[in-house]
């Protein structure tokens, strides 16, 4: 990816940030999965700035980005920590890379965790089922549809003052969930990411078999070791790791066909859950607004499909290897749009300056 220091042009169909503590193995991680070389030594903060590189896996092209090691107090800005996780805020997924021989002493999964939290990450959360609305006049309106145990005894009267501390004086607010406080200051505050995030364990060849089933036993978590080839292959081979992150991406891959022709298996679109979802209208966005414009229904063929062919509308949700075909409004169904005139309008006047544009540049070749 094009870009310098920490800023990266976001390319492909996904963007994970490879974070850890110094000398846990990102640089060569990075190598492994990826055609970038990250300079790699025996000594601390090897790499300085962003280093960007492109797993290609299942069709999908994956960004992936090797920052430098962090250290705690990385929040407040000790050793270019804020760069690093304003950099990590604008991934779809974040992989910490952990070194499993210094994991058991220095609790650094819970201090790595702590950072992210204080600079509004949250990692493997849903923002809480709450509508939170400003308004000018009024008051605060507060409703609840379920029973509020984490807010204490008067649950109206916290969230009151609690939106007084944030200069908030008329408000409507409904909870849906039994949430806690920090998730009422999440939803006030309204600047919180709310992001998958993976575990690897590096360098299991240095520890117990009995410590690395305790570390394999933590939630979200993977063992494996990059020089040994545990849990990750080489380049272009399918693994453990390369399968957890796809996952946790929500990347979904999608055929195209075209009527009464074979559908084109051999590059497929692929879809993000995070990003724009997974539906048919998300497909006919990554395709072409034109294909969006004039969509009228499409066919789909596959897992997601009651039978084959199923004959689906916009909001239909796409699953994994789907088939689709889509089929545009015809010539009749187009005039009868409202906006029908407007785009013939348009697309006359774009005709027009063109030609307009052609002749006077012919003009100025003669005169020249």
């Amino acid at each position: 990816g094009a870009g310098e220091g920490f800023e990266v042009a976001r390319l492909g169909d996904a963007r994970v940030a490879l974070i850890g503590f110094p000398s846990v193995g990102k640089s060569t991680l990075l190598g492994t999965l990826t055609e970038t070389e990250s300079e790699c030594a025996a000594y601390e903060f090897t790499t300085l700035t962003c280093i960007p590189g492109t797993l290609r896996y299942k069709g999908s092209k994956i960004q992936v980005l090797d920052l430098p090691g962090i250290i705690e107090g990385a929040a407040h800005g000790k050793g270019r920590g804020r760069e690093v996780i304003a950099c990590a805020r604008n991934c779809d997924a974040i992989l910490i890379v952990l070194d499993a021989g210094k994991e058991g002493l220095n609790r650094h999964r819970e201090i790595l965790e702590n950072e992210l939290e204080t600079v509004g990450i949250r990692l493997n959360k849903r923002p809480p089922d709450v509508t939170f609305r400003k308004k000018a006049t009024g008051g605060v309106k507060f409703s609840s549809t379920v029973v509020l145990t984490h807010l204490g005894p008067e649950p109206e009267k916290l969230c009151t003052s609690l939106l007084r501390e944030y200069r908030i004086h008329n408000a409507d607010i409904l909870i849906r969930k039994d949430i806690n406080v920090d998730e009422l200051i999440d939803v006030i505050v309204g600047n919180r990411i709310y992001m998958p995030c993976c575990y690897f364990y590096n360098k299991i060849d240095t520890i117990t078999i009995e410590e690395v089933d305790q570390l394999a036993r933590f939630p979200h978590s993977l063992v494996g070791s990059v020089s040994k080839r545990y849990n990750v292959g080489e380049r272009y081979e399918d693994d453990a790791l390369k399968t957890m992150l796809w996952d946790y991406l929500g990347l979904t891959r999608v055929f195209t066909k075209r009527k009464a022709q074979p559908p084109d298996l051999s590059e497929p679109v692929v879809l993000s859950r995070i990003r724009k979802g997974t539906t048919v209208k998300a497909l006919c966005a990554n395709v072409s607004s034109q294909l969006l414009r004039d969509f009228n229904f499409a066919y789909v063929w596959g897992k997601s499909a009651k039978h084959s062919p199923q004959r689906c509308g916009m909001n239909h949700q796409l699953a994994d290897e789907d088939v689709v075909q889509i089929v545009t409004k015809t010539n009749t169904q187009q005039k009868q749009d409202k906006n029908y005139q407007q785009l013939v309008q348009n697309h006359a006047d774009k005709y027009h300056k063109k030609k307009f544009d052609a002749k006077k540049q012919k003009q100025t070749k003669l005169r020249g």
